[in-house]
């Protein structure tokens, strides 16, 4: 895929690092040089300094080629406009935006836009502990997805997060080692005692207990 990413941050950066490890034509852009030295030197894709809402720059990115556009910067304000102008001039078919203030999640959704809120995906993580549930929900606007923890053990030692992978329905987006918490790409070998973090469909949440007999 070829992909755009607003916003060279701690998120931005972390994402285009796995994006381009996994083969994807991966630009990113950033009002700031020194942002991306977060990259790190294996990043082998293209970095553009400037507004995420420049026109020019965005044509210079290529975004009329582009699959899908992210924008993560840390404002609300910022990351939307950058959207809008995806979606609504360039006609990117797959754009998503960060949102910080979960009260603004409901406008960014009804402008059709599809959003992360990393507050409300923390509360719930937060939440999850507290009172020991496998389960807790996020991106509760739509009420789409849940996150669910799978210990590693049995039959799933030794495959790999893509062998695991259900496309549209069960997505592996972190691991927790000993050693601490991972994203891992599709080729990562799963092993005993790991903890998966993944994102499930609600409408295939019984699938997938049943499938992981949870």
């Amino acid at each position: 895929m070829y992909i755009i990413i607003v916003g060279c941050g701690r998120v931005g950066s972390e994402l285009a690092k796995l994006l381009s490890t996994e083969g994807h034509n991966v630009v990113i852009i950033d009002n700031n040089v020194e942002s991306f030295k977060r990259l790190g030197s294996a990043f082998n894709g293209l970095t553009l300094v400037g507004s995420g809402f420049n026109l020019e720059l965005l044509r210079q990115a290529g975004i009329e080629k582009a699959d899908a556009f992210c924008a993560v910067t840390n404002g609300d304000n910022t990351n939307l406009v950058c959207a809008q102008v995806a979606r609504r001039i360039f006609k990117v078919s797959k754009v998503i935006a960060r949102v910080y203030d979960p009260q603004r999640a409901h406008i960014y959704s009804a402008l059709g836009l599809d959003i992360i809120s990393g507050t409300i995906l923390f509360a719930a993580m937060l939440r999850d502990k507290i009172i020991e549930s496998r389960f807790s929900g996020f991106l509760i606007e739509t009420k789409e997805l849940v996150g669910i923890e799978i210990e590693v053990k049995g039959a799933l030692v030794g495959k790999t997060v893509q062998e695991v992978n259900i496309p549209g329905e069960f997505l592996v987006v972190a691991i927790r080692r000993f050693e601490g918490v991972i994203l891992p790409p599709p080729e990562t070998l799963l092993k005993e005692k790991d903890v998966l973090m993944a994102a499930v469909k609600v409408a295939s949440l019984a699938m997938i207990k049943k499938k992981f007999n949870l």
